[in-house]
């Protein structure tokens, strides 16, 4: 096992997937608690079905995926907003009249031009192996200003996820915060995509955030147990992956859901003797 774990850094394609896939999971883990606090948590799996159908009108017209779905996403994240704070149509609804619609456009577009291809399947289900390093370079330019924007504006942030209506009495502009938010998911969401596929991506959002909340009580206790949490589901899931040549988002989902199990044990032992 041991020389197996040390072989696996000995291949550029993982060591690729590694370093984006631990910058990605800590940015999802850290967005997620706010999203699921507010919820929101499925707008990582509505944003995902749109960069699908953004990737898929890419690969199509032979442009640089990245450069096509980035900013479709983060325009779609913009309009979810506008829409469930506007509109009659609010939260999930929204979520879900925005994604299946792009999730049908990219359909269309791949059944009229390169079918079900293994680029396309890779970014349905999730590719180590498409990683290049231009990819790489991009998203860690976009995974670190992520990070940085998460941290300067964390105050921030956790007044508008707790009590929006007391800190818009207070001035703090709720709606800007809010927009921040929806755009750094966006942002990670199409990151992630590469190596979780857009049909898992948002697992990555949830699962740190909901086991994290089995045994902490409070905000900051359950951000730094999140990110912990969703890196170390990263690693394991990406050496299993490696170890027993298994789809890695698909064994990175696998991971999350045995810890959540784990922590909803813990709590629930936890809660009993106190």
């Amino acid at each position: 096992m041991l020389e197996t774990f040390l072989q696996m850094f000995e291949y550029s394609f993982m060591l690729r997937a590694i370093i984006v896939g631990v910058l990605v999971a800590l940015c999802s883990a850290l967005l997620g608690v706010t999203l699921v606090l507010k919820r929101y948590s499925m707008i990582g799996d509505g944003l995902s079905h749109v960069g699908f159908g953004a990737l898929c009108v890419a690969l199509a017209m032979n442009i640089a995926p990245l450069a096509v779905s980035v900013p479709v996403v983060v325009i779609a994240a913009f309009l979810l907003l506008q829409i469930s704070e506007n509109s009659k149509i609010k939260g999930d609804a929204a979520i879900a009249l925005i994604s299946s619609t792009a999730l049908a456009v990219g359909v269309i577009v791949t059944s009229m031009t390169t079918g079900i291809n293994s680029d396309v399947n890779g970014y349905m289900f999730g590719s180590i192996l498409a990683m290049s390093d231009a990819d790489v370079v991009v998203s860690l330019i976009l995974s670190v200003a992520v990070l940085v924007l998460y941290v300067v504006f964390y105050n921030k942030i956790f007044a508008v996820t707790f009590d929006e209506s007391f800190a818009r009495a207070t001035g703090t502009k709720t709606k800007m915060y809010n927009t921040l938010v929806s755009l750094l998911t966006a942002i990670t969401i199409v990151i992630g995509m590469r190596i979780m596929g857009a049909m898992l991506i948002s697992s990555l959002v949830i699962f740190p955030a909901l086991t994290s909340m089995r045994v902490c009580r409070s905000f900051k206790k359950v951000v730094i147990t999140s990110a912990i949490v969703s890196v170390l589901c990263f690693f394991t899931g990406l050496f299993l992956s490696f170890a027993y040549s298994m789809p890695a988002g698909a064994s990175v989902v696998a991971v999350n859901a045995v810890v959540f199990l784990i922590f909803s044990a813990v709590g629930i032992i936890k809660r009993k003797v106190s």
